[in-house]
């Protein structure tokens, strides 16, 4: 198997079988920005910001984007899209991602299993494989993102993605109450200890606008993210306020950005997109090309 770029120098160049890392390294030379988003605690709604960054970026003028799923234990990505069934795979069995819409492709170890309910129990030997396979196997192609949902902590998985994709950058994420705000400490430490460049933070869930009178309820308190990273001297990327809509769309598989509904919550993830963008140095308005 070779990476699947023509031009490759590295595959016409040796008749021998690639290994798996000099095919990461091959495949991920095609995608422009690699995202990582972690937190360091569970239940901040950091698959809804991997979800919803990976779909706002998609939606902006031709932006190609991949979203991989390496919450193994817990993937939630396929519900939340509405994909049902197993990828496919080619002769050459490489793995073809599910397609959502022209610009986004997603893979989850979700969309591999034939029950949804079996429990995985790997270690993490088992777990840095499955992360390198996808990484490798996956017919990705040229992308301008892939935003990576990683499970909560400081464990395997983004230790793995450390290894294998150096330059790739870590989006945190984390709630305005300060049990959520002593973790986030924790995973900028990780960063740091593992030379993983960090994008920024971003405070979910930072209130709820009433549907019925339009008042901001700061329910988790308010600032927290702001103030953390201006502590720790990292980019402050926005705030996500708390929206209902976004439980309805992901239990029913129809997220909330596919709507003509100009909400708080869209207009928040419009602006977490630009800040992305801006931090990033790329066009809000322009993409890579064909894949």
């Amino acid at each position: 198997m070779d990476c699947g770029q023509k031009s490759c120098a590295s595959c016409k160049s040796s008749g021998e079988k690639k290994s798996r890392k000099d095919l990461v390294a091959c495949k991920m030379g095609r995608i422009k920005n690699k995202v990582l988003v972690m937190s360091g605690k569970g239940g901040v709604g950091k698959s809804s910001v991997a979800s919803y960054l990976a779909l706002g970026l998609a939606r902006r003028g031709g932006l190609k984007v991949g979203l991989l799923d390496i919450d193994l234990h817990g993937p939630s990505i396929p519900r939340m899209f509405g994909i049902q069934g197993k990828l496919q795979t080619t002769a050459e069995r490489e793995i073809l991602p599910y397609e959502y819409g022209l610009n986004l492709k997603i893979v989850s170890i979700g969309c591999m299993l034939e029950d949804a309910d079996s429990a995985l129990i790997w270690r993490g030997p088992v777990k840095h494989g499955v992360i390198e396979q996808f990484l490798s196997d996956c017919s990705w192609g040229d992308l301008d993102f892939l935003v990576i949902d990683c499970p909560p902590g400081t464990g395997d998985e983004p230790l793995s993605i450390s290894r294998l994709i150096p330059e790739a950058k870590a989006l945190i994420v984390t709630t305005p109450q300060e049990v959520a705000l002593a973790d986030v400490r924790k995973s900028i430490n990780f960063c740091r200890k593992v030379n993983l460049n960090i994008l920024g933070l971003v405070e979910n869930m930072s209130g709820l606008f009433c549907p019925h009178c339009s008042e901001f309820i700061p329910i988790f308190k308010t600032g927290g993210g702001l103030r953390t990273s201006q502590a720790m001297n990292v980019d402050f990327l926005g705030e996500l306020p708390f929206d209902p809509g976004v439980v309805e769309g992901g239990d029913s598989g129809k997220p909330v950005l596919n709507s003509q509904v100009d909400t708080p919550f869209v207009k928040a993830v419009n602006k977490l997109v630009d800040s992305v963008l801006d931090t990033l140095g790329g066009s809000r308005n322009s993409g890579a090309g064909a894949a």
